[in-house]
């Protein structure tokens, strides 16, 4: 030891940098962390992934894909599709189709057909992750002192990872109202996408983006829904929108209560679904009301994932008002080696395309970029998915000229509501669209006109670029 301190070799391994297990780990597998580690990891870093969805009170779980996959975007469309189609029974009517014969919705295969779909999404995700060697690890990720965390699986059992830097994309949750019977019998939209039977009548409580679309694709498989609105309509939205939003829905038969909330939940009886006594008050008096139901959906906000996480150990700020993360322009947080991207964070777009594209260039920041030119795709659209029509129809090409720095100067789709993508890309191009305009757009998740923001193979290179499907 003293012959190391004398020659200098003890003062040179004592300022060396720590030898962390990862170069990055990211605690959260939905579309903000999976992006932001396939990225790190195609830039030859070394990248754990730790994910585990905490059950809802009800029990319901489900795989990596975060939010939108499992509990949002995806199943959510897939279900107004139904509902799409069975208004399409009604209105075929009209256009000389004859059908007599009482036609009835199958809740129960509408939603193994979606629950299948979203089986293999959350499949493919495992399958990019062993593709690029991101080491993914079902467990709870907690800090436990700088650099390193406590990775908790569902057995309880405990490992210990060390990483030189972290990026957290736990997202968010459903919010309960804290009354009487609202976790023990009420759901949530995380319940709702796999419900095993139909929910019958149904009391969605809320106004918000998430309430109103459950209330109307549930309208539109026929069912009977009623909506409790504490104030107004989707806030913070244009008001006249909003209000046309609410009329459109009356008129497909929802029923709205305005200014109550409810107070209490009881069982009335038990069963699939059951039946159900709300209790409600006035928000402007004393009067109260009360409605019996088959199902009592809570879409009330969303609360973030951050207070298990452990981030007072290593002095990560969050918002004292909202629990989320505070965090520069760079998604770097109060701990120089702590970064985060999605939902959690304080005052950010909470959209799924927003998070992918945050957690690709973060990784670009944190370890270093890379550029490419790409051209065409055939793609699979969401809506013909469960049907297995073919998922290798639809085709997506833009043609850019060189010489005018990739500028767009043929667009080209083959698929659903061609006509209305290209109107809108028509103009784009007008006002000078070039092809790092389109990579720098946000897309619009889940539609058939957001592949153009996605394209990563040139037709030059003859690369496959067929979609796999039924």
């Amino acid at each position: 030891m003293a012959k190391a301190h004398r020659s200098g070799l003890l003062q040179r391994l004592l300022q060396q940098d720590p030898v962390y297990d990862y170069d990055l780990i990211v605690i959260g597998g939905g579309s903000g962390g999976l992006s932001c580690a396939q990225e790190a990891a195609i830039l030859g870093k070394k990248v754990m992934l730790l994910d585990f969805v905490v059950p809802s009170p009800r029990g319901t779980s489900w795989g990596l894909g975060g939010t939108c996959v499992n509990v949002g975007c995806i199943p959510k469309k897939l279900m107004h599709q139904a509902a799409l189609l069975g208004q399409a029974l009604t209105d075929s009517r009209k256009f000389g189709w004859e059908h007599s014969r009482q036609v009835k919705h199958s809740w129960a295969t509408m939603t193994e057909a979606i629950q299948s779909h979203v089986g293999s999404l959350s499949w493919g995700h495992r399958l990019a992750l062993r593709e690029k060697a991101v080491t993914y690890v079902n467990s709870y990720g907690e800090f436990v002192e700088h650099h390193k965390v406590k990775a908790t699986n569902e057995k309880g059992q405990e490992a210990f990872y060390t990483a030189a830097k972290f990026v957290i994309a736990t997202g968010e949750r459903p919010r309960y109202l804290g009354i009487q019977g609202d976790k023990e019998y009420c759901i949530t939209s995380d319940d709702l996408l796999s419900l095993p039977c139909c929910p019958g009548a149904t009391l969605v409580v809320g106004a918000s983006c998430v309430a109103l679309e459950c209330a109307g694709f549930l309208a539109g498989l026929g069912l009977e829904v009623t909506v409790m609105v504490r104030s107004v309509l989707l806030r913070g939205f244009d008001r006249d929108m909003a209000e046309r939003v609410g009329a459109s829905m009356q008129q497909l038969g929802v029923r709205f209560l305005h200014k109550f909330v409810p107070v209490q939940v009881q069982q009335l009886e038990k069963g699939l679904p059951g039946r159900l006594k709300v209790v409600a008050k006035s928000t402007e008096g004393t009067e109260t009301m009360e409605g019996v139901y088959n199902t009592v959906l809570l879409a009330v906000g969303r609360d973030s994932c951050t207070k298990k996480l452990g981030l007072e150990k290593i002095g990560v700020n969050i918002s004292e008002k909202t629990g989320k993360i505070l965090v520069n322009d760079e998604e770097q947080t109060s701990v120089p080696y702590v970064y985060a991207v999605g939902d959690v964070l304080e005052g950010k777009p909470q959209l799924t395309p927003v998070a992918v594209q945050a957690g690709k260039l973060l990784a670009r920041r944190l370890f270093g970029g890379r550029s490419e030119k790409v051209y065409h795709t055939l793609f699979w659209p969401l809506e013909w998915t469960v049907a297995c029509r073919d998922s290798n129809t639809c085709y997506a090409k833009i043609i850019c000229n060189k010489l005018e720095n990739d500028r767009v100067v043929g667009f080209h789709v083959l698929g659903p509501n061609a006509g209305e993508i290209t109107q809108g890309f028509a103009t784009a191009m007008k006002c000078g669209l070039t092809k790092q305009l389109l990579d720098d757009t946000i897309g619009i998740h889940p539609t058939c006109g957001e592949v153009f923001t996605t394209l990563e193979i040139t037709k030059a290179s003859g690369l496959d670029i067929t979609q796999k499907g039924c």
